[in-house]
């Protein structure tokens, strides 16, 4: 499920000169910022992907969502978070920290299956230590944004209304 407003898309075709293939004007930085951070959140509580994911509590996605967040918008996927030092990430621990992270849980989720139930990724073997470093990224970024990482994470609903347009 995507939660942006944004009706242009960051696939090839528009370009810019400032963000290799993705347009600047898709969706501000903050936005950016808030998805992967809401991403890593997600994925980095495991109280919460038992009580609410494993349990089917709705408004949070699943793990899927939480990746997608984590990666589409920003193709983290595809390169390091080192192309957004200054722009979506403040330092170079919060793109080191995040790397590890994504290729953590990429690395599961090609092995599970993106449409793979939620107990086939807490059942993984590397699934804890995607965790962990899920956990690292979530905390360096929130911290570094004054925020409390200890928090839950948002609903997509509260993410939606943190990101809409102003």
């Amino acid at each position: 499920m995507a939660v942006q407003a944004s009706v242009r898309s960051s696939r090839p075709g528009h370009r810019s000169t400032t963000m290799g293939y993705m347009p600047i004007t898709d969706m501000p930085w903050w936005r950016w910022r808030s998805n992967v951070r809401s991403g890593l959140h997600m994925l980095s509580d495991p109280v919460f992907q038992q009580e609410c994911w494993l349990a089917g509590v709705s408004g949070y996605g699943d793990v899927t969502d939480a990746v997608y967040r984590l990666v589409e918008d920003t193709w983290l996927d595809n390169w390091s978070a080192d192309k957004y030092l200054g722009t979506i990430f403040r330092d170079s621990q919060e793109t080191s920290l995040v790397d590890v992270a994504v290729l953590r849980v990429l690395r599961i989720m090609h092995q599970v299956g993106p449409d793979a139930p939620v107990s086939a990724y807490l059942a993984h073997h590397a699934w804890p230590e995607a965790v962990r470093a899920a956990r690292e990224a979530h905390v360096r970024l929130a911290g570094n944004d004054g925020e409390d990482p200890d928090q839950p994470p948002r609903s997509l609903e509260q993410l939606a209304l943190l990101t809409q347009a102003v």
